[in-house]
C-alpha cells in the first residue's frame, strides 16, 4: 500500500508520540500501531488521512484481543488466553483511544 504524504506525516506523528508500527498478519491491508500493551488498526481514507479500523484493543502475547462479557465481568480474550478488563486496564485503554484519536484528528 502506498501512503500519501499526509498519511505518512500522520504515521510519523504517531511514532513521535511513542507508537510503534506493527504488522498483524490477519489484517495485512491495515496499518497496525501499538504502544505499551495496546494496539489499533489504521486504514487510509480518501481524504488523505488515517482512521481507526474497528476498536483499539489490549494485546495478549502480542496479539489483538477482543473484549467479551463473561459472568458479569469483562475480559480481553485471544484464543484460549484471557485477561480481566479491570477498571485500571479499561482506563488505560480509554487514554490510548483518546490520544490516538486526538493525534489522528490533527491531520
Amino acid at each position: 500500500m502506498e501512503l500519501t504524504p499526509v498519511q505518512t506525516a500522520a504515521l510519523d506523528r504517531l511514532v513521535a508520540h511513542g507508537y510503534t508500527p506493527v504488522a498483524f498478519p490477519l489484517y495485512a491491508s491495515a496499518i497496525g500501531v501499538r504502544r505499551d500493551s495496546f494496539a489499533a488498526l489504521l486504514t487510509p481514507f480518501a481524504g488523505g488521512g488515517l482512521r481507526v479500523l474497528g476498536d483499539p484493543c489490549y494485546l495478549i502475547d502480542g496479539n489483538l484481543s477482543v473484549r467479551v462479557h463473561r459472568n458479569a465481568r469483562e475480559w480481553f480474550v485471544w484464543k484460549s488466553q484471557s485477561a480481566e478488563a479491570t477498571p485500571d486496564l479499561l482506563a488505560q485503554l480509554s487514554r490510548f483511544c483518546k490520544e490516538l484519536s486526538d493525534l489522528l484528528s490533527a491531520w
